[in-house]
């Protein structure tokens, strides 16, 4: 039997935060729709953390639940840090097990092509895969390329780059294999089921702007301290949607039994997010890449609030200056993160006119071909 009677198998390598994983995703719906446009037959397998939120995610999504992945493979992680802990050390130790376990993966399931989306638990796959001599793309979804991206990209293929100037960022000699792809979102997030959202909401008429506050599946402590200080301020102006994150709600039981028609509080959206989204006017947000996108996708003018300080490589302050420069947002960074500054941008963004120039810019930055498309394409092209 020739290669091409044999489905084509694809693994992909990534995770740690669903940043990581949904964009994943996206590619991995994406291969499927296209390989079987060419009459061709995709597996795809998942090598991700053992003990994170990577398993559960991906189980969602397995071929057997509807999706497009067929087996999820776990392995050791260590996180790579660029300052001083003890957890360095013992990490070590986990990353080499995790490059153990991956190389006994990979040579189980030989398969013909290996998709890193990035993150610490993409390095020990992918370092396994050039050891196995199996051809490896990987995906920078920040601004500023992470430092699993950087020690992927020796070994790469091609370099799949979400910004042009990302480039610069890394060494002259590998910038003749990058591709600037946009950074991949799942196909729902392109269709309009703002009414689904609507209805998921209970809001049977809108009276006004429908404000959605996202700082991701755990909560960013700092917005959910702006929202709580200027709830009533907010509530005057906007129907108030407030994905908490599960610390914030079980610290405030108070905060989640309001539930007015100005006020609606959730510790988690999970399958309802798109259809949230398409209902929101504004986002007040983390700068986070894949939430990002997935509003831009939508056309969603956005006030962003990026992690800062020496816990982070500044990379969420980079993807929100790129995203203010385009026009799709507002940005409050650093000292500006504050009740007054917020009120002046949410002001701002009360007016109509400011919302829909702010919607335009973001459709345009995301007119072109679907950023997983692209990815697909490059993929299959290579093999």
């Amino acid at each position: 039997m020739n290669k091409s009677d044999c489905a084509i198998k694809i693994v992909f390598a990534g995770g740690g935060t669903g940043g990581h994983i949904y964009p994943g995703i996206a590619v991995a719906d994406e291969l499927v729709r296209l390989a079987g446009t060419q009459g061709k037959s995709v597996k795809i397998f998942w090598i991700g953390n053992q003990s994170g939120m990577d398993k559960d995610i991906i189980e969602k999504n397995l071929s057997s639940e509807g999706g497009s992945i067929d087996s999820f493979y776990g392995i050791p992680c260590g996180k790579l840090r660029r300052y001083l802990s003890l957890k360095n050390f013992t990490d070590i130790f986990k990353i080499i097990a995790g490059f153990v376990k991956s190389l006994f993966i990979l040579a189980k399931l030989r398969p013909d092509v290996l998709f890193s989306k990035g993150g610490f638990v993409s390095v020990p796959p992918c370092a396994a895969a050039k050891i196995l001599h199996i051809p490896y793309y990987t995906h920078e979804c920040d601004f500023t390329p992470g430092l699993a991206t950087r020690i992927n990209s020796g070994g790469a293929k091609s370099i799949l780059l979400s910004y042009e100037r990302t480039a610069g960022y890394l060494k002259p000699s590998l910038r003749s294999k990058c591709i600037v792809t946009g950074n991949p979102v799942r196909p729902i997030f392109y269709e309009d089921n703002s009414a689904k959202g609507l209805e998921f909401l209970k809001i049977e008429k809108k009276t006004k702007p429908v404000l959605l506050v996202l700082g991701g599946s755990l909560g960013a402590r700092q917005i959910n301290s702006l929202v709580k200080e200027n709830i009533g301020w907010l509530k005057k102006r906007f129907v108030v949607v407030h994905q908490t994150g599960a610390a914030f709600a079980s610290e405030h039981p108070e905060i989640m039994l309001i539930d007015d028609d100005s006020y609606k509080p959730y510790s988690f959206i999970y399958k309802e997010m798109p259809y949230v989204i398409q209902a929101a006017d504004v986002v007040l947000s983390r700068s986070g890449a894949n939430s990002l996108w997935e509003c831009a996708v939508c056309g969603k003018p956005m006030v962003l609030v990026p992690l800062c300080g020496s816990g982070t490589r500044g990379d969420q302050v980079d993807n929100a200056r790129f995203f203010e420069q385009k026009g799709c947002a507002l940005v409050l960074a650093g000292p500006d993160a504050d009740s007054a500054h917020l009120k002046k941008a949410l002001e701002e963004l009360s007016d109509e006119n400011k919302r829909v120039e702010c919607s335009k810019a973001c459709l345009e930055l995301c007119a072109k071909t679907s950023s997983a498309a692209i990815i697909a394409q490059t993929i299959l092209g290579g093999i």
